[in-house]
C-alpha cells in the first residue's frame, strides 16, 4: 500500500512539474512576444525576395493573443496569434486579409529566435516562405 502511495505522489509530482514547465515556457514566449513592437525584416516566397512588401508594417502582440498589423502607424488588421515552446512554432491568423498579410497566416517552425528576432519557415505544398522578424 506504501509503494502504491509513493508511485501516485511521484506520478502526480511530476505531472504538476512537467504542466509548471510548460507555463514557464508559454509565459516566456508571451513575454518576449508583447514586449515592444516587430517589424518584417525579411520575408521570402520560394526563395524570391518581398521584403519591399513589408516595409510600413509593424506588429504588436498582445498577451491575450491578438496581434495588430499596423501600416504607416494605423491598425490596419488585428489577428490572432499562439507560440508553442516545446515543438517551436508560431501561428498568426489575419481573417480576411489582404496581400501581403495573408501571407503570415498559418503555423510557421521558429528556425532561430531570440528575445529581439525570430526566424520562421512555412512549408504548405509546393510553397515555402521565410520571414525574419525584429524587435524594434
Amino acid at each position: 500500500m506504501k509503494q502504491y502511495l509513493l508511485i501516485t505522489a511521484l506520478f502526480v509530482t511530476g505531472f504538476a512539474c512537467k504542466k509548471k514547465v510548460d507555463e514557464v515556457k508559454l509565459d516566456l514566449v508571451v513575454q518576449a512576444m508583447t514586449d515592444g513592437r516587430w517589424k518584417m525584416t525579411s520575408f521570402s516566397r520560394n526563395g524570391v525576395d518581398i521584403s519591399a512588401d513589408f516595409t510600413n508594417y509593424r506588429f504588436k502582440y498582445y498577451s491575450n493573443k491578438t496581434v495588430d498589423a499596423i501600416n504607416n502607424g494605423t491598425v490596419e488588421k488585428t489577428g490572432t496569434w499562439d507560440g508553442d515552446a516545446n515543438s517551436m512554432s508560431t501561428s498568426a491568423n489575419f481573417n480576411s486579409a489582404a496581400y501581403p498579410l495573408q501571407l503570415i497566416n498559418g503555423t510557421w517552425h521558429i528556425d532561430n529566435n531570440s528575445w529581439t528576432f525570430v526566424v520562421a519557415t512555412q512549408t504548405v505544398g509546393t510553397e515555402t516562405k521565410t520571414m525574419r522578424l525584429d524587435k524594434e
